[in-house]
């Protein structure tokens, strides 16, 4: 094992929670630290999501790579969003599901 584990942010829809834990379950399996992002819920203010979506972005800036869950392909607006921004700051992007 390296150093310092690779660190792996995961992106995607809150409808794929389940998709995600699994994803987070095998990367902590295979020795990697996941960070991803906080379920919000539905009753959340206007500010309340734009801060979740600043930590996100910050939790986007300390990953080494940025994996996003999408079954199906599905990637929603908020998801795109991420994705440029990690690509803008250099951040490899895969996917769960071309």
């Amino acid at each position: 094992m390296p150093d310092r584990p690779e660190i792996v942010c995961l992106c995607g829809s809150a409808r794929f929670v389940d998709e995600m834990r699994a994803a987070n379950r095998q990367l902590t399996l295979a020795g990697v630290i996941v960070v991803g992002p906080s379920e919000g819920g539905k009753q959340l203010t206007d500010e309340q999501r734009a801060t979740l979506g600043a930590v996100h972005r910050h939790k986007i800036d300390l990953a080494d790579r940025v994996l996003v869950v999408n079954p199906g392909g599905y990637i929603g607006d908020s998801t795109a969003g991420e994705i440029s921004y990690a690509r803008a700051a250099g951040k490899p992007v895969g996917f769960t599901d071309c």
